[in-house]
């Protein structure tokens, strides 16, 4: 009974779909998140008259007859939608109004792209993440610097005791990517490019390139809708609800045929 497997595969997906939705409210509050959305595709269809095929020697079938067999997650796409900016008043935080990526070097040397600016002063002085990763292009603040100030366009300036005139540090560089939906997650609010994502595309912030430009002392918030989100979960569970129905239905149509006998 085909009813059975389909509804079983109606159920798979939906428990996909549910945790899918459990991880965008986990981050609801995750400085950078980008929430995901999961994409469904029937499956093969087993076709007992084929649409257009000779009903007669001068006649076809208009409609034909095909019965489906279930349903499977395609993918669990991430939607790059900006968050909402949250003032925080640290020097070091920084908000990307735009769809820019910075650019952070891992401990193994390879480079990661985030969305979270929250970033922080190591022991030299060098701009990191929070988690220690230092920002690229590299860039430095000595002992003695001070008022920090990050520019719309990237610009890191600093001022030293008893002068006036501002220093600067370096400059704040930006990715992006011709299908940033494409990107693998790793977790700790980092991505690595993939084939699909394409490889990256480097510009200065307020640039041509259109990375976006930067809002210092700010942080962009989760882009998770989380009134969307319950609605999302309803119709999951209501759907996996109605499979599983399904399969108590087919159960009952198993269970009089095995009485047929008696």
């Amino acid at each position: 009974m085909r009813a059975l497997y389909s509804a079983a595969s109606g159920m798979n997906a939906q428990q996909l779909n549910v945790d899918t939705i459990a991880n965008n409210l986990a981050n609801a509050n995750t400085t950078g998140y980008k929430m995901r959305r999961t994409q469904f595709q029937d499956l093969m269809y087993e076709s007992m008259i084929q649409p257009g095929s000779a009903a007669g020697t001068q006649t076809l079938y208009p409609t034909g007859l095909q019965v489906g067999l279930g349903v499977r997650p395609a993918s669990n796409e991430i939607v790059f939608t900006q968050g909402n900016a949250v003032e925080t008043d640290n020097p070091l935080d920084v908000s990307i109004q735009g769809k820019g990526f910075f650019q952070v070097r891992q401990p193994d040397g390879t480079i990661a792209y985030t969305r979270d600016g929250s970033f922080h002063l190591d022991a030299s002085g060098n701009i990191v993440s929070s988690v220690g990763d230092l920002i690229q292009p590299q860039i430095t603040i000595p002992p003695q610097g001070q008022s920090i100030t990050i520019a719309a366009d990237g610009t890191v300036s600093y001022t030293l005791p008893n002068q006036v005139a501002a220093q600067s540090a370096g400059q704040i560089q930006l990715a992006n990517f011709q299908n940033p939906a494409g990107l693998n997650s790793l977790g700790g609010n980092l991505y690595v490019p993939t084939d699909a994502s394409g490889q990256p595309n480097l510009g200065n912030p307020d640039g041509p390139e259109g990375m976006g430009s930067l809002i210092q002392g700010y942080q962009e918030q989760s882009n998770v809708n989380v009134v969307q989100e319950f609605i999302n979960l309803i119709q999951s569970q209501r759907a996996y609800e109605a499979d599983s129905k399904v399969v108590k239905a087919a159960d009952e149509m198993y269970q009089q045929i095995n009485n047929v006998k008696q």
